[in-house]
């Protein structure tokens, strides 16, 4: 759709995670299609950038998602200064590799709080606007949602939550017409991706992935995707569109990861030494740089 036959055009959509990689696509998508935009996200020159380069309205805030009263406050300030929000993308996230037993136990944390508990309270915070204009939250989860892999329990266990929050979330709003969409996307060409390649053990357990599932796809062409689908209220979007049939197996994948695992963690361990990656990517390294004690 254009933005001039778009149903966005004119509407406020907030994106969260908005200053690099999914995020800042999908809010130029919107802008594209007529939207106004609010960017949330943690590193506020880069938001500003971004804002800058959007065709549109748009305004940026620099926030962190696992904080309810700054978020709530961002909240306001969205609806005075751009209008009840009809669109809200959760897509603020953050990953680590490594194994658990060596993980940094506020970094593993971190990654539940950014993932899961900020994807709550950006639900939270902008539910009551929704309510109003019987808008659409969409939830960005992953592949990670279906089929857990070593080295990624914390994204792993954080996209399993946000996917089961977006369930109960759209079954407890039905009645009161506000839709919830789950994004099911795979590797997609971000600031994040970018950096597992770099970690070897990393880069070799997404090397044993078929061909179909560890190619990366362009982040506009993932956003396209997701604004489509938004302008559609759909309830699920898979990219790639072969994503989905990973559902109807969903439950024989745990133990085919384990059965490969057990062959080829041992022969992975030596040649190169496991070891924890810490926060990754650019967005990672902002948010580690943003967070004091008290966040963890």
């Amino acid at each position: 759709m254009s933005c001039g036959t778009s149903p966005l055009r004119g509407r406020t959509a907030v994106v969260t995670g908005a200053a690099r990689g999914l995020g800042e696509a999908m809010a130029r998508q919107l802008s594209d299609r007529g939207a106004k935009v609010a960017l949330l996200g943690r590193e506020e020159q880069t938001l500003a950038q971004v804002r800058d380069s959007l065709p549109g309205e748009s305004w940026c805030w620099e926030v962190d998602v696992t904080d309810d009263a700054g978020m709530a406050r961002t909240a306001a300030e969205v609806r005075e200064r751009l209008g009840h929000p009809s669109v809200v993308v959760a897509n603020a996230g953050v990953a680590e590799g490594g194994p658990f037993e060596e993980s940094d136990p506020a970094t593993w944390r971190r990654v539940i709080e950014v993932n899961l508990i900020g994807s709550a309270v950006t639900a939270r915070s902008f539910l009551p606007a929704l309510l109003d204009t019987q808008g659409y939250f969409l939830q960005v989860a992953s592949l990670a949602s279906i089929g857990a892999s070593p080295m990624m329990s914390a994204y792993c266990a954080s996209k399993s939550g946000v996917e089961a929050f977006a369930h109960s979330l759209r079954a407890e709003l039905a009645h009161r017409h506000v839709g919830v969409g789950i994004a099911y996307i795979n590797w997609t060409d971000t600031d994040m991706v970018r950096d597992v390649d770099e970690h070897p053990v990393l880069r070799e357990l997404r090397g044993h992935m078929p061909p179909p599932a560890r190619k990366v796809y362009p982040a506009a062409h993932v956003a396209g995707r997701l604004v489509s689908v938004i302008e559609r209220r759909r309830p699920t979007v898979y990219v790639p569109s072969w994503l989905r049939a990973a559902q109807f197996v969903r439950a024989a994948m745990p133990p085919v990861v384990t059965m490969l695992s057990r062959r080829e963690l041992p022969r992975l361990a030596s040649s190169e030494p496991f070891v924890a990656t810490g926060l990754l990517g650019a967005g990672g390294r902002a948010d580690l740089g943003h967070t004091g004690p008290a966040d963890n």
